[in-house]
């Protein structure tokens, strides 16, 4: 007859259950995996195959009795952290979505606005552009398997212990949110500029032409303009996410 010991049954289930929850916490809140599209099934299997993918490369796990309260906190470490490695991956995203907001607003586009599922907001046709394109960036540039990766080092960062809190005194994700404004604004800064230049050149001309209808004129130029320079920019977008993607992955290395 097979038997075993609780000691044995936690040394079997214990370097499996927290990577397994820290990567599952990932997936809850990572973009492009993490979307309500892709089933939960998925999600659970893809976190319990890099559970067992990583054996190799994690450190030791610390040996705590699983219905102890010990455990508990150490469950809600390995959430927490998954969590803050997904939503840095997301505020990088979420950067590049406020550039195509700011071209938007600059083009007129926030007539077009419609709901979008993915986030429950309202967005223009610009951002939701360069939503779609900064998602596909990511699959096209192994932006998933860099994540993957900075989870499996995450442990050597940030290892399983008794200081549930003490991660957070390194990270410091209240300081995260400048990201957004401050990669977003480095997108959108040209286009911006462009959209300036043209409507100060509008300016001008209803100063010196008062009989042009200036609304009219300008609304098909900006968007024109705007058109023009998403085309030419467009294409330059993998350098600053890239950076900004290595950028916040490094926290977990």
């Amino acid at each position: 007859m097979l038997t075993f010991t609780d000691a044995q049954l936690q040394a079997w289930i214990a370097p499996l259950l927290w990577p397994f929850l820290r990567a599952l916490a990932l997936f809850t809140s990572l973009p492009v995996l993490g979307q309500r599209i892709v089933p939960v099934r998925v999600r659970i299997a893809l976190a319990f195959f890099i559970a067992v993918a990583a054996q190799a490369m994690l450190p030791p796990m610390p040996a705590v009795a699983l219905d102890s309260t010990a455990a508990l906190l150490l469950a809600v470490q390995q959430v927490v952290i998954g969590l803050a490695l997904g939503f840095a991956v997301r505020i990088v995203f979420a950067a590049v979505e406020m550039a195509g907001e700011i071209v938007g607003l600059q083009m007129g586009l926030n007539f077009a606005s419609f709901f979008d599922p993915a986030t429950a907001s309202q967005t223009n046709a610009a951002g939701r552009l360069f939503g779609a394109m900064v998602a596909l960036l990511f699959i096209v540039i192994d932006g998933h398997l860099a994540v993957i990766a900075a989870l499996a080092r995450s442990f050597d960062a940030f290892p399983v212990g008794t200081d549930v809190l003490g991660w957070l005194r390194t990270l410091q994700p209240q300081v995260w949110g400048a990201e957004v404004f401050h990669l977003g604004l480095w997108i959108a800064l040209p286009l911006v500029g462009m959209l300036l230049f043209v409507n100060i050149v509008l300016g001008v001309i209803s100063r010196v032409a008062p009989q042009i209808n200036v609304f009219a004129v300008g609304f098909p130029v900006t968007v024109a303009v705007g058109l023009i320079g998403m085309l030419l920019t467009l294409p330059m977008l993998q350098s600053p996410f890239t950076m900004a993607l290595e950028r916040m992955l490094t926290h977990f290395r």
